[in-house]
């Protein structure tokens, strides 16, 4: 039993570190109210803006729940698994190789802590070389058990206006 007790602080130790690392620095754009609390800040839906630091020219718009109340000015409230993502093509897209070639399909490109310590808000994403497109995929997971709530986006890699850079190329026909 001793033993035990002594791989616990290691398991919240390491799944702390899971839940920092990875993550995508990500601007507020605004935030609207959705349930009146008397004390601390009221329930809110979040939305907020990321890039996709591996594909330039991409951003991200997230919408996601944000618990309020006491619990959550403090940080212990656990956030519902609701959330929304659009993804636009803002700029020339030159993927990298890893991402043409499909290594890094579900890789994390975003994640959010919505729990102190075991649930996670991610954002992953694929390459459909058929159609030359980025599919971008928000769920929300835990240690233990994720759920089935989910949302995706994506994003056809066209030329871009006036750039010298070329989209990527489509895929050669098999």
């Amino acid at each position: 039993m001793a033993m035990r007790s002594a791989e616990t602080p290691r398991a919240i130790v390491a799944a702390l570190l899971v839940a920092a690392a990875g993550s995508a620095p990500s601007d507020e754009i605004g935030s609207v109210g959705t349930k009146f609390k008397w004390f601390g800040p009221n329930d809110k839906i979040v939305v907020e803006a990321f890039e996709d630091e591996d594909v330039p020219g991409v951003t991200c718009y997230l919408s996601r729940a944000k618990t309020g109340g006491i619990s959550g000015a403090v940080g212990v409230a656990e956030d519902t698994s609701d959330a929304s993502i659009d993804c636009r093509q803002v700029g020339p897209i030159r993927l990298p190789e890893a991402v043409r070639n499909g290594r890094e399909d579900g890789e994390a490109v975003f994640k959010r802590r919505t729990s102190l310590l075991f649930k996670t808000l991610q954002v992953v994403r694929f390459y459909d070389a058929k159609r030359n497109a980025l599919v971008y995929l928000t769920y929300s997971d835990r240690i233990i058990e994720g759920s089935p709530k989910n949302s995706i986006s994506a994003v056809p890699i066209l030329p871009w206006p006036g750039s010298a850079a070329p989209a990527a190329p489509a895929p050669e026909a098999k």
